[in-house]
């Protein structure tokens, strides 16, 4: 028989952090546990607003189908998931959590690592990107200065940040990525598209509005710089109406519902000859340790939400060389603290 424990947790970020839609100095959190016998699978689902995810309620969903969840035969993840889509309808976030803890306890159960439960034989790290919130261009600069690292995300909001941007890259040789979280236009980005590319930009993320499809287009057909989709690209419904407005798709495991749709999103986005970097909602090591086992089958990866963090609620889960890296354990390689 299943076990289910949770709790709510809370970090602190090391800086304020502030995107487009708001400022955070803490990520809250739920944490989720499934045990079998003396096995122990966890997964995260972290309070987002502008998604409207309240913690308060995914527990109290928890606690409506906890007995239900806890008589479920675990014999394979993915029916697991199944399983968990027709109990809690359109709750991703939650779905994402419970499904990463079923794929970690089942590994666990067969004594296996995730990526070879997934037919990945040995797993190609990819560096990840560091990411600089917005705040005054003296104080993003000093993250950076603060933070040396290869590859940066940097949030953008409006046209006056092409400024900010070219103080950060006359202190850097990095790549530097830019997310704007849908805060400009289409003719505001269109503008600044010859500045970023002066500035080498590698790639910009969700530019405009997520249901603008049309300008996106507009956009992708003059730009040599690619664009990738995040606000509009949440779930598997969304992958194929980001063929022709962008050039690659974020996955978000929360976002999505945990590895077994986002399997069948890279798989699908491959067919549509798209790109896919692997994002994260600022979880801690126990929500970021899925990415490690997913990030052979992607392009890039957008994993650093421990390294914004000053706290963590789990272990296993380190950087080394800018790669984001799990212990040489069964199932996702991390533990619940």
């Amino acid at each position: 028989m299943l076990q289910l424990h949770y709790k709510k947790v809370r970090h602190a970020f090391e800086y304020p952090f502030t995107i487009s839609k708001g400022t955070k100095t803490h990520q809250e959190a739920l944490v989720v546990a499934l045990g079998m016998g003396p096995y122990w699978g966890f997964g995260e689902a972290c309070k987002i607003n502008y998604y409207g995810i309240d913690l308060d309620a995914m527990i109290s969903l928890l606690e409506s189908k906890k007995q239900v969840i806890q008589k479920y035969a675990l014999t394979d993840p993915e029916r697991f998931w199944h399983f968990l889509h027709h109990l809690f309808p359109d709750q991703h976030f939650l779905i994402a959590a419970l499904d990463c803890a079923g794929w970690d306890l089942f590994a666990k159960m067969r004594q296996k690592k995730v990526y070879q439960l997934i037919g990945v034989e040995q797993l190609h790290a990819l560096t990840t990107n560091y990411t600089i919130g917005l705040a005054a261009p003296a104080e993003m600069l000093e993250k950076m200065k603060a933070h040396p690292w290869p590859i940066y995300k940097v949030k953008i909001s409006n046209a006056k940040d092409i400024d900010t941007l070219a103080l950060l890259r006359a202190h850097t040789k990095s790549l530097i990525r830019i997310d704007a979280n849908e805060a400009l236009d289409v003719t505001t980005t269109l503008k600044l598209l010859p500045e970023f590319e002066k500035l080498a930009i590698e790639m910009i993320e969700q530019p405009i509005a997520k249901d603008n499809y049309e300008g996106m287009q507009e956009l992708k057909a003059k730009s040599s710089i690619p664009f990738y989709a995040d606000e509009a690209c949440v779930t598997e419904n969304d992958v194929k109406r980001c063929k022709n407005a962008f050039h690659g798709i974020t996955i978000k495991l929360s976002k999505c519902g945990g590895i077994t749709p986002a399997l069948r999103m890279i798989k699908e986005a491959r067919s549509l000859g798209m790109s896919i970097m692997l994002g994260n909602m600022n979880e801690c090591s126990i929500g970021t340790a899925a990415l490690v086992h997913l990030q052979h089958l992607v392009d890039k990866m957008d994993a650093d939400g421990p390294l914004l963090l000053k706290e963590d609620s789990g272990k296993g889960l380190f950087y080394e060389h800018a790669t984001a890296c799990v212990e040489d354990k069964n199932g996702l390689g991390i533990q619940a603290l």
